[in-house]
């Protein structure tokens, strides 16, 4: 790696204060961050020093990722060639064939096949998620004469995960497009962002071109197939027609059509447990959301309904199914969209917790509550935190009285 660190010395001056290219400084530091950590460092005894800094916390969720995004990969693949082998016949029509042919035979019993099949229709979906957040944050990061931020990273890799396999590349452009500019840097970028991005992204592409982010045909990458999802089976059949289907256990460990990087509770558990031993994910947050669900459902199962058999959805069926579980360890857990207070954390997961069992409810038409319950807390964030705020201030002022 040294001449490569010699390469970048040599550059630097270019692009630094005085330097021919210095308001592209942004460019080079994104580049000079993806192989270096910063040289700055803070000294004096009326600093706070910590070993870990935000590129360092952006990484950590960016490999606590690994476990669902490649399952899900050998997932996408064992869901579409086990639909080939069901209708006995493949289409290629897709361009990802051309990949696709190159070393896969089609059986579904090939995990190696299963993860190539996988990875040919995520990693374009990947890839354009990436450069295309990477260029609106250069862009901005440029404009605004500040480095880029590696909240990007964390950004798309999570959009990605959430998208149905075969999603048309160009709404995802659009997609994590809307995510960061809308959602994040018109408010002042990374940091200043009161809506989580991609979550923001992915519901816009959910209310904006339903056709191809709903309904039963899109969950599998095989044109014409439909195969609904466990929540999909819910609002029309119940937990009987769930369980007619797909067992607690194949729920549990993924073996389910959905979004790429959210059908295995499993592999998204263990990426929780590596946030939460680095301390990068809030415990509060994640225990609200359990007991609001908790409860949430409990009241459900209680009441009961003659026309609605979502009602009958217990708590444990909740929380393996559709993106609960991913949403719950990456986007609730968020720490800028999210509440800072550690009372306040308390709150906004059990009001996520709620709202998701709410809307997976009461709300037939639209059976995925995650998405909403995240995006609905994060408004009421802030509003959280003052009131936890002003109490702890007054409860203060007693104190000195």
């Amino acid at each position: 790696m040294k001449p490569l660190r010699k390469l970048l010395d040599n550059l630097k001056p270019n692009f630094t204060n005085g330097g021919a290219l210095e308001k592209y400084f942004p460019l080079y530091d994104v580049f000079e961050n993806l192989f270096y950590s910063s040289d700055k460092r803070t000294f004096g005894s009326v600093h706070i020093r910590d070993s870990i800094d935000l590129q360092k916390v952006m990484v950590v969720v960016w490999m606590a990722t690994f476990p669902a995004m490649f399952y899900g990969m050998y997932n996408l693949g064992f869901q579409s060639l086990s639909a080939f082998q069901e209708i006995g016949s493949i289409n290629k029509d897709d361009w990802q064939f051309i990949f696709i042919d190159l070393i896969c035979n089609y059986d579904p019993k090939n995990i190696l096949d299963c993860i190539w099949f996988g990875a040919c229709y995520f990693i374009p979906i990947y890839l354009v998620t990436f450069i295309v957040g990477i260029l609106w944050e250069v862009v901005f990061a440029i404009v605004r004469g500040h480095e880029i931020n590696e909240g990007a990273f964390v950004t798309t890799v999570l959009f990605a995960l959430c998208c149905p396999p075969d999603a048309p590349l160009w709404q995802v452009a659009v997609g994590i497009s809307f995510g960061i500019v809308v959602a994040k840097e018109i408010f002042g970028g990374t940091g200043k962002n009161f809506l989580n991005p991609a979550l923001a992204g992915r519901a816009f592409l959910y209310f904006a071109y339903p056709v191809h982010w709903s309904g039963d045909s899109v969950w599998v990458a095989v044109d014409g197939y439909s195969s609904p999802t466990i929540l999909g089976i819910g609002a029309q059949e119940g937990l009987n027609g769930i369980q007619a289907q797909y067992s607690w256990t194949d729920a549990f460990f993924g073996s389910i059509p959905g979004s790429i990087g959210e059908t295995s509770t499993l592999f998204i558990l263990l990426g929780l447990m590596i946030l939460l031993y680095t301390r990068v994910a809030s415990w509060r947050i994640i225990v609200g959301v359990l007991l609001g669900t908790f409860l949430t459902s409990e009241l459900f199962n209680f009441i009961g309904s003659d026309t609605n058999p979502m009602f009958s959805l217990p708590f444990h069926w909740h929380v393996v199914v559709g993106g609960f579980a991913f949403g719950l360890t990456f986007m609730a857990v968020e720490p800028v969209s999210g509440s800072h207070t550690n009372l306040g954390r308390w709150y906004y997961g059990i009001l996520i917790g709620i709202m998701v069992v709410l809307i997976r409810v009461v709300n037939p038409a639209y059976p995925e509550g995650m998405m909403l319950a995240i995006l609905f807390a994060n408004l009421f964030a802030p509003l959280i935190d003052h009131f936890v705020q002003e109490r702890n201030i007054k409860q203060r002022l007693r104190r000195v009285s």
